[in-house]
């Protein structure tokens, strides 16, 4: 009898087989992306790019794409700078890095010009994983770069003298912006080469995004000409709301050079992940956010590299 009613129930799991749910497929894409990672070999391109993360918008991704990006290039054997110009230092903590008011932080190099060197703290994530804590210090250096000399440029000069006397080149250095458009954000615009823009997939994604290239511009104009809008990284994707997908599509119509493949979705892992003063590449390496991440590095990396190889031709 009980040989009959195993018959049974394997006949009706073939007619509705798990195979062929939602759930099913999702996983073994999963699973399909994660042992492409596992094969991927990525060659870096020699050069230090420095990139400055930024959107004005507040709660689109922006510290949390800085973090899991720059964890994401290392895990491939990058060596990343994160530099922490928010001064809520949220890109600190889920570093691991100490940044308790008495610590040496970016605040003193813009402010007192300490050096970088001084400052940069090695995560304990991964060797191939710097940052250079903020500090709540860091929340009057608006008010106190006004009167500065050179204010635009404190954080490029700290920068070009910390890369200069470096014995082990860097391959990428991130910075993380706060949500404004303050001086600070104006500090890492002059001092990076390239800008990278995390979108929300929801809809007011573009609402801002023109005041912030008119900036961009500006800063072209008058302070950095060699500053160009290289990545534009969607975050908190949804692929269950016809929003998310429309949202993409706007985007991919606009910035079809500029909008990475990859794209982020929402996550409790990628959620979780700064609590615990990790990112989400080390505190769920396997999980869909961490996986999406990886992506985007190997992406970047790639594009660098292709673009570089058609400079060359």
């Amino acid at each position: 009898m009980f040989h009959v009613e195993q018959a049974g129930e394997t006949e009706v799991n073939s007619a509705f087989s798990f195979d062929d749910t939602p759930l099913a497929r999702e996983l073994a894409d999963l699973s399909a992306r994660r042992r492409a990672l596992e094969t991927t070999d990525v060659s870096l391109s020699g050069r230090t790019r420095v990139l400055t993360v930024s959107n004005q918008k507040g709660g689109v991704g922006k510290t949390t794409t800085t973090v899991n990006i720059a964890a994401a290039l290392a895990s491939v054997g990058a060596r990343v700078l994160v530099i922490d110009l928010d001064p809520q230092g949220n890109a600190s903590t889920a570093l691991g890095v100490p940044h308790t008011a008495d610590i040496p932080s970016v605040y003193d190099v813009l402010i007192d010009e300490f050096p970088l060197a001084d400052i940069v703290q090695v995560s304990p994530e991964s060797p191939n994983l710097l940052c250079a804590p903020s500090t709540i210090h860091l929340a009057g250096a608006e008010i106190e770069l006004v009167s500065q000399v050179a204010r635009e440029h404190r954080l490029k000069t700290a920068l070009d003298d910390y890369l200069a006397n470096l014995d082990e080149r860097l391959d990428f250095v991130l910075i993380d912006c706060p949500p404004s458009l303050g001086l600070l954000t104006i500090n890492a615009f002059t001092a990076a080469h390239e800008l990278l823009i995390p979108i929300q997939c929801e809809y007011y994604a573009l609402e801002g995004l023109s005041q912030l290239l008119g900036t961009v511009r500006m800063i072209q104009k008058h302070l950095n000409p060699a500053l160009h809008l290289s990545t534009i990284l969607l975050t908190m994707y949804d692929a269950r709301t016809r929003l998310a997908q429309q949202v993409a599509e706007e985007v991919r119509e606009h910035f079809a050079r500029e909008v990475l493949e990859t794209v982020i979705p929402r996550s409790v892992r990628v959620s979780e992940a700064p609590s615990f003063g990790q990112t989400v590449i080390a505190y769920d390496g396997q999980s869909a956010g961490a996986i999406a991440y990886r992506e985007a590095a190997v992406e970047m990396i790639r594009r660098d590299t292709a673009s570089g190889e058609e400079g060359g031709a």
